[in-house]
């Protein structure tokens, strides 16, 4: 269950509503520089999803090579050597290519899309069912009428599923959007919340192999190829959402997959935590590794960011995500100490 250098057109959906369930995140991030320059000469793991991220400087050069790649054996040798940084579904899309090069090399991407297209969208359906009866199960615990409406809009979601139209086709905004005009009663806000975090659930091609096959079915190769490793650029992440109030500082910021970021868009990273529960994991992994930056005599100038990192991430959190700095050579004192005698000699060149 599983996209600021990553291209804004790759993210073209920014939606500044006041929930947190239809909002991605926004671009205001100049002060992350430093974290992006960090990555060029670093494989830096993603604190969210735990996968080694490409440096924007890496997507350039792939990509030059994809657009000149005319057939799957072309496209899998191309992107071999980047396949540790795939997402999940990215992953297991590109091992469903690879094995085409030996009997098919020369087939395409879409093509082999298109062969497993129609047993795909079975599934997704399905999946997209299952997420729907859990929606249905949990509004039980609402209201009658409140049920009902429920129920109103997930029939109507499952009628859409069904129709199979190609103009008409079912979107999970489209569930998601409905619910944020229902106000449920005082006593039953966690219920509803419960509900709608449910919702977000439902399948897409960055959590479902089978969602990632019908949407890109009908693509171009080169736009199906680059797709497998642009979820994997890095990104400058709001620990505590720029919507929601979140300062554009480092001391807020860390580096996260554009998958990542735009799968959590700003849901309270608590939440966040409860859908995907190794990320107290990978966050200390994350840390670990900038440290050991540091420690080589890299990211001068932040030597305190592990221990304002580590106060954002525990407030954010809710607790959930304490970072262990204990073989950080820098007390929090000396770290600041460090910064300061870094700036220094930055400004004095």
């Amino acid at each position: 269950m599983y996209i600021t250098s990553l291209k804004a057109t790759v993210l073209n959906y920014r939606n500044h509503s006041s929930n947190y369930y239809t909002q991605t995140f926004c671009a205001g991030t100049s002060a992350g520089n430093p974290l992006k320059k960090l990555q060029k000469a670093n494989d830096i793991i993603c604190p969210y999803f735990g996968v080694p991220m490409i440096a924007a400087s890496k997507e350039t050069k792939v990509e030059t090579k994809l657009d000149i790649a005319n057939n799957v054996k072309e496209v899998v040798k191309t992107l071999s050597p980047y396949m540790h940084y795939m997402q999940p579904v990215e992953k297991r899309i590109f091992r469903m290519f690879a094995a085409y090069v030996n009997k098919h090399p020369e087939v395409t991407l879409p093509e082999i899309l298109q062969r497993h297209y129609n047993e795909a969208l079975i599934k997704l359906k399905l999946e997209e069912f299952n997420v729907l009866d859990d929606v249905d199960e949990i509004s039980l615990n609402l209201s009658p009428q409140q049920a009902l409406e429920i129920h109103r809009r997930t029939t109507r979601c499952r009628q859409i599923i069904l129709d199979n139209s190609r103009e008409n086709t079912f979107k999970r905004k489209t569930l998601l959007s409905s619910l944020e005009d229902i106000r449920p009663r005082k006593d039953e806000e966690e219920i509803f919340e419960n509900l709608k975090e449910r919702a977000l659930y439902l399948p897409t091609s960055v959590t479902s192999e089978n969602a990632f096959i019908v949407k890109y079915a009908g693509r171009t190769q080169q736009e199906i190829a680059k797709r497998l490793i642009r979820s994997s650029i890095g990104t400058i992440e709001h620990i505590k959402p720029d919507s929601l109030g979140g300062a554009n500082s480092i001391d807020n910021f860390m580096l996260v997959s554009g998958n990542a970021n735009s799968t959590r868009a700003n849901i309270p990273l608590k939440k966040f935590i409860e859908r995907f529960p190794n990320i107290p994991k990978n966050c200390q992994k994350y840390i670990n590794q900038i440290i050991r930056i540091i420690h080589k005599g890299g990211f001068r100038g932040y030597e305190t960011y592990p221990y304002k990192v580590k106060r954002t991430l525990d407030i954010e959190s809710e607790g959930g995500i304490i970072l262990d700095l204990k073989k950080y050579k820098y007390t929090e004192e000396s770290a600041e100490e460090a910064a300061r005698q870094a700036r220094a000699h930055y400004r004095k060149r």
